[in-house]
């Protein structure tokens, strides 16, 4: 099967969002695209939730799950209490009728499975073997611990999660059974996966939304629903939940919810470091545990509306479930640890000097590639997870010194100035042309104190002047004006090449032909004269040396004209 969470490609927009909030940095940046690695993910659907691209995308299995339906008549929903989250206003017999309509051939709770957890939960606690103990509910908090921590996975309770075990529970009554777990999680979809044979397929409440507008089929709404008294385990998809059903009854034991991956990694950094014992441990990947799941609808996601509306659904006892002997529930844990990369300190200085990190001041660890620090950006180049463009400060830096080199050291005079001509840059040929020698003494000027500011306004008016020969009298100085007006950043940019060289040259040659013109006109007019005198003697020649003299005049006169 595919990945639960894929990233889709072309729409990513170099954010790094999904890096910055990804509490593993298990995305890899290559290409101008960012794209999950599967070996490191835990699922825990943060930049699902935080890409403004939506360019991750939850695995669609609406089609597997209809054939499922559509080829057997016994296919069972395994609905998660935090329905209540995802649909407000409902009640289980609201969703029931709907999820019937869909083709299901009955609905369950997965609260059901999870008042059998938690009475291993309760035997667990009990045994002097364990110190800190940590619930395993949370497929996230799972892998987190199993992929990165793995010196971790001898705390976690090695017992089936409330999805497996109402899916074992449903299949012990009903052997034919197909079962599909409806929930908040993304996580669950690799879950069925890792333990085959309890639960045939895992549909997000997205999907399900989806799924029920497409087929119409509308959510009623009931207000005060009868509570039953038997449910108490529907407050397990809030914050602190689990606790809330479990007896709590061994003293020597502290009880404690952590919610949100980064208190999770906190907690369990604190537990090798041998800061913790005695304790049992409710973990959700999720603030506010699965009443904010990651595949709930925007719209409807509110955690304390979802947390009174589960509370006041929840009863005061559990559900009906046969006891199930540890043996029955106990999960294998695959524990399969990465093998991380190591790297030298030299090769992690060398990644920092070639993004101008050259001391520790330059480290400004400012995360803006979605890195904590710039060590640990540094790292992700060396294990081929990131590029060194990754780095905003440096390509800044970068593009600034670039931009700098070129307008210093042009021979163009180039001028900025903002809507108001108020002069923001000058560069050095421009200080040179107008006889300034410290750009300072220009910067905070109107440009009318330097030239006339026709042609800046015609630009600002948005009539751009291209090569514009103007005359500078005060400045002795011909030029072609480029003058341009850039509406984002509300600024003026004028850059000039300076002809005065050219333009003397060519009045030089101007004047030459003018005198070339006068000599021969003055050579031509006595010709001329002597051509008269000898009219007798030349004949038709004469005319023929008249006309020629004539045409060479005339062209040198068009000549002058023309310069």
């Amino acid at each position: 099967m595919s990945n639960a969470l894929v990233s889709k490609q072309n729409d990513c927009r170099s954010c790094y969002k999904c890096i910055r909030n990804c509490p593993t940095k298990s995305i890899s940046f290559q290409n101008g695209q960012a794209s999950l690695i599967a070996e490191e993910c835990v699922l825990c659907g943060k930049c699902y939730l935080v890409c403004p691209q939506e360019c991750k995308i939850i695995r669609d299995d609406v089609p597997a799950v209809q054939a499922i339906i559509s080829s057997n008549s016994e296919a069972i929903a395994s609905l998660a209490p935090s329905f209540l989250s995802a649909f407000p206003g409902v009640s289980f017999a609201t969703m029931k009728k709907a999820l019937l309509q869909l083709g299901f051939a009955d609905v369950e709770e997965t609260a059901i499975g999870a008042t059998i957890v938690k009475k291993q939960y309760d035997q667990l606690c009990h045994d002097p073997k364990r110190d800190v103990i940590i619930s395993t509910c949370c497929h996230s908090v799972n892998l987190l611990i199993e992929k990165h921590y793995p010196e971790a996975s001898q705390y976690l309770a090695d017992v089936l999660s409330p999805m497996l075990a109402h899916g074992k529970d449903i299949k012990a009554r009903h052997p034919n059974a197909k079962v599909i777990f409806l929930g908040p999680c993304i996580s669950k979809k690799n879950e069925i996966e890792m333990y085959p044979g309890y639960v045939d397929g895992v549909l997000t409440f997205l999907e399900l939304e989806r799924w029920m507008q497409e087929k119409s089929v509308v959510l009623e709404k009931e207000t005060n629903p009868a509570v039953i008294e038997k449910s108490l385990a529907r407050l397990f998809p809030t914050e602190g939940g689990i606790l809330e059903t479990m007896a709590k009854d061994n003293p020597e034991l502290t009880y404690l919810e952590v919610a949100g991956m980064e208190e999770c990694i906190a907690a369990i950094q604190d537990i090798l470091a041998g800061k913790v014992h005695h304790a049992f441990i409710e973990m959700s990947s999720c603030q506010g545990s699965c009443v904010n799941g990651p595949a709930i609808n925007p719209a409807a996601r509110s955690i304390v509306s979802s947390y009174l509306a589960i509370h006041h659904a929840a009863g005061k006892k559990d559900f009906d479930v046969r006891d199930y002997s540890y043996g029955e529930l106990q999960k294998r844990m695959p524990g399969f640890a990465l093998k991380k990369k190591e790297h030298s300190e030299e090769e992690i200085l060398g990644v920092l000097h070639s993004i101008g990190k050259s001391t520790k001041k330059d480290e400004l660890n400012c995360s803006s590639c979605g890195y904590p620090t710039c060590r640990d950006k540094a790292i992700a180049v060396l294990d081929g997870k990131a590029n060194l463009e990754m780095c905003l400060p440096f390509l800044m830096e970068r593009a600034k010194s670039f931009s700098n080199n070129i307008v210093e050291s042009t021979l163009n005079p180039i001028l900025v100035c903002d809507e108001n001509f108020v002069i923001q840059l000058a560069n050095p040929a421009l200080q040179e042309l107008v006889g300034v020698k410290n750009a300072k003494d220009l910067v905070g000027k109107n440009v009318a104190s330097l030239f006339d500011c026709t042609l800046y306004s015609l630009a600002l008016g948005g009539t751009p002047i291209k090569s514009k020969k103007i005359y500078l009298p005060d400045y002795e100085r011909y030029l072609y004006a480029t003058i341009v007006y850039d509406e984002r950043f509300h600024i003026i940019i004028a850059v000039y090449r300076d002809v005065t060289n050219e333009e003397k040259q060519q009045q030089k040659d101007r004047e030459m032909v003018k005198a070339t013109a006068k000599i021969t006109s003055e050579v031509i007019e006595k010709n001329m004269r002597a051509v008269q005198e000898i009219a007798s003697l030349l004949g038709e020649s004469t005319a023929e040396t008249k006309l020629a003299l004539t045409k060479l005049q005339s062209t040198l006169n068009k000549e002058d004209k023309d310069e």
